[in-house]
């Protein structure tokens, strides 16, 4: 797939963006959209030496290590089928949606803890604006001190009805205009901006874990 790529200096990070402190939203981006599809992953076994004594051990391990490509296999398929199974997003008072694509099995992070979290974020009409993914660099950020835009603090930490992530965890929000960069947009230059004002965003959040 063709890749298209601009830079620009932008305080569009997931950061604090308050629209009477445009100063406090401080970090340059470089947005590439392209397709982030996971590419398959190869499987090999290779069969014990001490299995092969026989011919009856030979069939055995033959057996064997077929069993486990297939086993491996269908774990990766059914992995995959998880995270590409449609998501059914829940609504919170506050108006966050939310929907985990796969739970984590670590701790949840605690408010004020310096964590890492990947993510592609998008428009609502499915323009990616930005992706941590693309940069090959998760961003790391304290977490509920105001650091990222609110929808990120409590999408994360949870609260008000939204379950805490746990690290490994992969979960999509669906932002309100209130829980992200509001009125004011971000990336506005000549009458133009990247997310504009009143914008609802989607994103696509992996909780790595502490950093």
């Amino acid at each position: 797939m063709a890749i298209s790529s601009c830079s620009c200096s932008l305080p569009l990070w997931p950061g604090h963006f308050d629209p009477g402190n445009v100063a406090k939203a401080r970090t340059d981006l470089s947005f590439v959209v392209r397709n982030n599809a996971d590419k398959p992953r190869n499987c090999t076994v290779e069969p014990r030496p001490d299995l092969l004594s026989t011919t009856t051990g030979r069939r055995g391990a033959i057996g064997m290590g077929l069993g486990l490509v297939k086993l491996v296999a269908w774990q990766s398929w059914v992995s995959g089928a998880a995270e590409t199974a449609p998501c059914e997003l829940t609504v919170a008072p506050s108006g966050l949606a939310y929907c985990d694509k796969v739970v984590g099995t670590g701790p949840e992070a605690v408010k004020g803890q310096l964590i890492k979290a990947h993510y592609v974020g998008k428009l609502e009409n499915g323009k990616v604006f930005d992706s941590s993914y693309n940069r090959g660099k998760p961003l790391t950020f304290k977490v509920g001190v105001g650091e990222v835009i609110k929808g990120w603090d409590e999408g994360i930490l949870g609260g008000d009805g939204v379950p805490p992530m746990l690290a490994g965890g992969k979960r999509i929000l669906k932002l309100p205009p209130e829980l992200g960069y509001g009125m004011r947009g971000a990336g506005c230059k000549g009458g133009s901006c990247v997310i504009p004002p009143q914008s609802v965003l989607l994103f696509d959040v992996e909780f790595v874990g502490k950093a």
